[in-house]
């Protein structure tokens, strides 16, 4: 996965973290997660806000 695969980043966040209310997650949190998934193979400084915010956006959708 690259930052640009924003639901299927949402998907791996909702199955790892289940609990967790997606609009809580701050974005340095987020950028760290997303990082750690085994799938995801991008460079870290390529992400910025707007990509965090449609991954939330994304995993908001998948959580309901």
């Amino acid at each position: 996965m690259k930052w640009t695969d924003s639901r299927d980043i949402a998907i791996e966040l909702c199955d790892k973290f289940p609990d967790v209310d997606p609009k809580t997650v701050r974005f340095t949190d987020l950028h760290q997660w997303i990082m750690e998934l085994d799938e995801f193979d991008d460079e870290p400084n390529r992400s910025n806000e707007k990509i965090l915010e449609a991954v939330i956006l994304c995993w908001m959708d998948e959580a309901d």
